[in-house]
């Protein structure tokens, strides 16, 4: 059973919803740990002054900012609790927007949203219905482990989810990169590379993608706990290319030379673009053929029966 990492409400306008919180996704990635070489000996880390050289005890240490290089402001715990947001068991909905209008760059942590009890289950319901019916979500704002948030609150399948966005200064701006501005792509090169996502496009399949990185690492793992000596493969963990400069045009057209299964997720293919199919000759058409010693398809020839009856 799933358990709730937050309770409170949902509240906009008089409508009042008791909720629950529950975290979303959870991380399989390989974790190691630091051991001495040629051991099994544990490597763990200590606070030390860099003054004294000696193990500082948790009791001691206190939190500190760097207002500039080598000046610090201490700040104690009291003060840091003054400046904390106040405590609210609500998520205070300021309004409600499109989708469409935030960018999945804002987005930080999510979280499923599910009733807390029977009685709050129709106004649960009857907000996510609504959110639905009008293709907008709700933005509002919560405080969580003493951090303030501004959170998304959206329909996702037969319940909701919660997102907590970054705040705008922490997103950066994608003007301050170096991107030419002028750079312009050629009218053949764009239809090639459109025919290119016609050729790779499909419906959204999150199955299909694996982390082929940890399956390896685990087979890895398991052969050696068995004893079994693993040489490392010649050339593994090498990308080729890279700093090359392409020729784009040649690039395109080798890719599409080489079909879908070139670019596509491993597992399965893409499908294939349609194209519309060759019709069968009628009337004249079917005529000429026979004129010229090529039997007409069959279709053609029933047709051309059943007019002449």
């Amino acid at each position: 059973m799933a358990r709730s990492i937050w309770s409170g409400s949902i509240s906009f306008g008089l409508v009042n919803i008791p909720i629950n919180l529950f975290s979303a996704t959870e991380s399989h990635r390989v974790g190691f740990h630091e051991v001495e070489h040629g051991t099994t000996s544990r490597i763990r880390y200590k606070r030390v002054s860099e003054a004294s050289g000696r193990e500082v005890p948790w009791e001691k240490i206190d939190k500190a900012f760097e207002v500039r290089k080598g000046r610090y402001v201490i700040l104690s715990d009291e003060e840091l609790q003054a400046a904390e947001p106040h405590k609210s068991h609500t998520v205070e909905v300021e309004r409600f927007v499109p989708l469409a209008d935030i960018d999945p760059v804002n987005w930080d942590q999510t979280y499923y949203v599910a009733p807390d009890g029977e009685a709050a289950a129709k106004a649960y319901a009857l907000l996510r219905q609504a959110m639905e019916n009008q293709s907008r979500v709700a933005i509002g704002r919560f405080v969580m482990r003493t951090k303030e948030y501004v959170v998304c609150v959206r329909p996702f399948g037969d319940g909701m989810a919660l997102h907590t966005m970054y705040f705008p200064d922490e997103v950066r701006r994608i003007d301050d990169l170096e991107i030419p501005r002028k750079a312009r792509a050629g009218k053949q090169e764009l239809a090639l590379a459109e025919q290119l996502i016609t050729s790779l496009s499909g419906p959204w399949d999150p199955s299909e993608y694996k982390d082929t990185f940890r399956e390896k690492v685990m087979a890895l793992v398991r052969r050696k706990d068995k004893g079994e000596e693993v040489a490392p493969a010649e050339g593994a963990g090498e990308e080729g290319g890279e700093g090359k400069v392409i020729d784009l045009m040649a690039a395109l057209k080798a890719t599409l030379a080489a079909g879908p299964k070139a670019g596509a997720p491993r597992g399965r293919s893409p499908k294939k673009a349609s194209t519309p199919k060759s019709r069968a000759p009628t009337g004249r058409a079917a005529k000429a053929r026979a004129a010229k010693g090529r039997p007409a398809k069959a279709g053609a020839a029933r047709r051309g029966r059943a007019s002449a009856a």
